[in-house]
């Protein structure tokens, strides 16, 4: 009995043991998980307060920099790490015309393209211009090669858009012209090696790749305004008189300093697309033309020069035509059967200056264009200059010469030879470059009585009533100058399609500025209404320069005269154009 009790008191022990053993177990197991929880909360909060901390730094970072002012130091840093290989071009203003900039090249490795008709197809819907068949034989030969050069953000962004590891964008440097088309017949292009292959561009090209001077410019003695005012005003009057070409340039008439050349029709300098049409040839500095009347001038200065004759020489009974070998010279209009040496330069008298030309002699008209740099290519900053036609002092052709015929120059020649007998008798050699000396004494090739007398008869061609450029005479500017009509030769034979010329000067009676406008092939214009001495009319079926080229360079004298600082309301005396009424 007792041992039965002793057996369930040890088994109540037992039990009571493990009871308690079990419950110690399950409420340290508790304790530890509560512990554990409790060490992974004060975890996150520490973390999230990091966080927090983070948070708050970079947010005052940002307010602090937001309120600091910008560093430039490393875009100046970029800048230093781009050395451009040509030096820029700027205007006499300062303003740019030329300039290198980087840019890339987008090129083929043909082994990286993985689908080569998906990437066919892409090229052909965003580059159609580039030839499906030679770019599959470039694809096909598995060789680097070049896909397109220099191309635009646009086409960059194109290309890199498809997603292709086959395309490789090069690093470069390309030529840009801000102003495109402006000075196309100027400035010319440079290769992709980055030397100059036409224009200035070519010319200069040695100053231009100098490294020891690639901060400064190449200065021009270009105004980029009046470049602007003349382009815009030749293309509106190649579509009124329906010109297939037109020229202008304007020089200063003492340093010779050209502040404009425009010749049409121009091209984008910016895309080099081949131009195979010789109208695309820049007409003011390589063309070469007979430019009719415009001769008459010199005829005049070299007879009132050697004292054959003075502006008021009466020439009597003049004929209504010469024969001259099996040639006939005649007038364009009847003219007066007495004219004085000022009213043949005046009414644009062919016999008459005809005659002139005889009084002076072969001899001495010769070495006068030759003195006057007509004879032989003229020295410029331009690859592109033409050389006059070679011709023989034959039987006529002093008596063709003296009126323009028979001779070819170029409209640059024409332009300095004016300002060399207007600006007091001084050698005018063109320039380009601002700012050029010239060491040398400058030759004197007429006296400055001689000169002052023909800016006085240029005068009375625009002012008087025979006058041809009556139209020109625009209020304030003091125009004087000499119109030219010239029928254009083909294989030797004379044409019905004419060359018009105006070659002005401005103010007369102390020239400064020579303004040479040339219309090509101009038609008449009977919708035009001219304002003609005071006088509106319309309805003319002239094609003569002194109905278009003359028309031309009145309204755009009268658009850069203010900017050239003319003085509109200086003193006028006998010679100064009057105010209509």
């Amino acid at each position: 009995m007792k041992k039965n009790k002793r057996k369930k008191i040890k088994e109540l022990n037992r039990n009571q043991r493990s009871f308690y053993f079990e419950d110690f177990v399950e409420t340290n197991l508790i304790q530890k998980k509560s512990s554990k929880s409790f060490v992974s909360e004060d975890r996150i909060y520490i973390l999230f307060f990091v966080f927090i901390c983070l948070i708050s730094i970079f947010s005052i970072k940002i307010i602090f920099i937001s309120f600091q002012k910008p560093n430039f130091t490393q875009n100046q840093e970029n800048k230093k790490n781009f050395l451009p290989l040509r030096r820029d071009i700027v205007d006499r203003n300062g303003e740019l015309i030329s300039r290198n900039v980087k840019s890339f090249h987008a090129a083929i490795k043909p082994n990286l393209v993985k689908d080569k008709k998906k990437f066919l197809i892409n090229i052909k819907l965003n580059f159609p211009e580039i030839s499906q068949v030679e770019l599959k034989k470039n694809l096909s030969r598995n060789k680097y090669f070049y896909l397109k050069k220099r191309i635009t953000s646009d086409e960059k962004n194109k290309l890199w858009s498809l997603g292709e590891k086959g395309i490789i964008f090069e690093p470069t440097q390309t030529r840009i012209y801000p102003h495109s088309e402006l000075y196309s017949h100027i400035l010319g292009q440079s290769d992709d090696d980055h030397y100059g292959i036409s224009g200035v561009e070519k010319y200069f090209d040695k100053e231009l790749k100098d490294l020891n001077q690639i901060n400064k410019p190449l200065k021009l003695t270009l105004d980029t305004n009046i470049q602007y005012l003349i382009q815009d005003e030749l293309k509106k009057a190649m579509n009124d008189f329906g010109a297939i070409g037109a020229g202008g340039l304007l020089m200063d008439a003492i340093s010779g300093e050209v502040l404009s050349l425009v010749s049409l029709p121009d091209y984008n300098i910016n895309y080099r697309n081949k131009i195979n049409d010789l109208n695309y040839t820049n007409k003011i500095t390589k063309g070469v033309f007979e430019l009719g009347s415009v001769f008459k001038t010199f005829t005049i200065a070299l007879g009132i020069e050697k004292n054959f004759f003075t502006p008021d020489t009466i020439i009597n009974d003049i004929p209504k035509s010469i024969k001259c070998s099996k040639f006939k010279i005649s007038e364009h209009e009847e003219l007066p059967k007495n004219l004085s040496v000022r009213e043949i330069l005046t009414r644009s008298s062919n016999i008459g200056s005809t005659i002139l030309a005889r009084k002076i002699g072969e001899k001495k008209y010769k070495e006068f264009l030759n003195d006057l740099n007509l004879l032989n290519p003229l020295e410029f900053e331009l690859e592109e200059v033409g050389k006059p036609l070679y011709f023989n002092w034959d039987k006529c052709k002093l008596e063709t010469i003296s009126f323009g015929h028979g001779i070819t120059t170029t409209p640059l020649q024409a332009a300095a030879a004016y300002a060399t007998i207007t600006n007091g008798g001084f050698l005018v050699k063109p320039t380009l470059k601002y700012g050029r000396l010239d060491d040398k004494i400058k030759k004197q090739i007429i006296s400055e009585k001689t000169s002052r007398e023909v800016n006085s008869i240029l005068r009375d061609v625009v002012k008087s009533e025979n006058g041809t450029a009556s139209l020109a005479d625009i209020f304030g500017f003091d125009v004087g100058g000499k119109t030219g009509t010239a029928k254009k030769s083909f294989y030797g034979k004379y044409t019905e399609k004419k060359l018009n010329t105006f070659i002005s000067i401005f103010p007369s009676y102390r020239p400064n500025f020579i303004l040479l406008i040339l219309l090509d092939e101009p038609k008449p214009a009977p919708q035009i209404v001219y304002n003609y001495r005071g006088k509106k009319i319309t309805n003319i079926h002239r094609d003569e320069s002194g109905w278009n080229s003359a028309y031309v360079a009145g309204k755009i004298i009268k658009k850069i005269g203010p900017i050239l600082a003319i003085n509109n309301n200086e003193v006028y005396s006998d010679h100064v154009a009057q105010k209509p009424n």
